[in-house]
């Protein structure tokens, strides 16, 4: 048996909280003091001895250091490379993270902690905003750098099923290939790989470290938590289409037009307003409350709720929508 120490771990559990602000997604920040002074995640320490699942601790530390209920909570993935939490020669604690998806209603945490609060997740991942059509910054600032850098030998190229180049039009949709909005950590692994995003520099990676600038792709997170983030968001733009979890985010009344927009802004695309009413119509999710609301700002409209119903009806009950091109 070998006499050499073993590095000890910590286990952390990091929360991407998400809740709807008007027609945004927007993701809980926690307050600073990390050593890049960079905004990141919640995290907190799992105790083994006062929780007895990782959830409940999760649960726990988040009412107590943000005050906030959590509604749907999901493991994401563990999160445990080296280097997230120290730099290069440190034998000091590992710290692994146990990533969580989390779902919150604004309107339930009116009371937060002081310095927690909710920022727009596309000011971390602007080129994710399809909305109002594609981001001109794809075509501008990233597959021009992506192209060249694909066309860089790579030692590494054969180990891989995908090319850089087929890696690059899978993930970007272009040369024929469609924009799949599911892939969002795909697109940000790539753009750290190819040293485009300031974590890459951070990390002593040498693809960014060779650049005079990096391009301006988005805000920087602290340690990975953009990773952890853009894993949410994969997530859940995944989760919409075979689970009702967009109504974690809603309140337990809403508009036919409310619901549109929440599953717009996750998604990051325009929906056809006809062809979703419909949809939601021939999924059975909603049912009428028959109450017309007047805080529209225009006519009228009707109230809906979520038929919890249908979680007995079928297996997947989600929207499948898909985004007009």
């Amino acid at each position: 048996m070998s006499d050499k120490l073993l590095t000890p771990i910590e286990i952390g559990l990091t929360a991407a909280i998400v809740a709807i602000e008007g027609s945004e997604p927007t993701i809980l920040i926690a307050s600073g003091g990390a050593p890049d002074d960079l905004a990141g995640l919640p995290f907190g320490p799992f105790d083994a001895v006062k929780h007895r699942t990782f959830e409940i601790g999760l649960r726990a530390w988040v009412q107590e250091q943000a005050g906030l209920r959590l509604g749907y909570v999901e493991q994401l993935y563990t999160f445990g490379d080296r280097g997230r939490h120290t730099g290069p020669g440190d034998t000091d604690v590992h710290v692994a993270s146990i990533g969580y998806l989390a779902l919150t209603r604004m309107a339930d945490n009116a009371q937060r902690a002081p310095g927690a609060h909710f920022e727009p997740w596309y000011r971390y991942f602007p080129w994710e905003d399809w909305r109002t059509g594609k981001p001109a910054m794809i075509e501008r600032d990233i597959l021009p750098e992506l192209t060249r850098w694909a066309a860089q030998p790579a030692e590494a190229e054969a180990a891989r099923a995908l090319s850089r180049k087929d890696r690059v039009r899978l993930n970007f949709g272009c040369d024929g290939s469609q924009w799949d909005e599911e892939r969002v950590l795909d697109r940000y692994e790539l753009l750290y790989e190819a040293g485009l995003v300031e974590e890459a520099r951070r990390d002593g990676r040498a693809a960014a470290l060779s650049r005079k600038a990096l391009p301006a792709l988005g805000v920087a997170m602290h340690f990975d938590h953009r990773r952890i983030l853009a894993t949410a968001i994969a997530r859940l733009r995944a989760k919409l289409k075979y689970r009702p979890v967009v109504f974690e985010l809603l309140p337990n009344e809403f508009t036919l037009t409310e619901l549109q927009r929440t599953v717009e802004a996750i998604s990051g695309r325009h929906l056809h307003k006809q062809n979703f009413r419909r949809l939601v119509e021939s999924t059975a999710l909603v049912e009428p409350t028959g109450v017309m609301s007047t805080q529209t700002g225009g006519r009228p409209a009707a109230l809906f709720r979520f038929r919890r119903e249908v979680l007995q009806e079928r297996p997947a009950p989600g929207l499948g929508v898909r985004a007009r091109r």
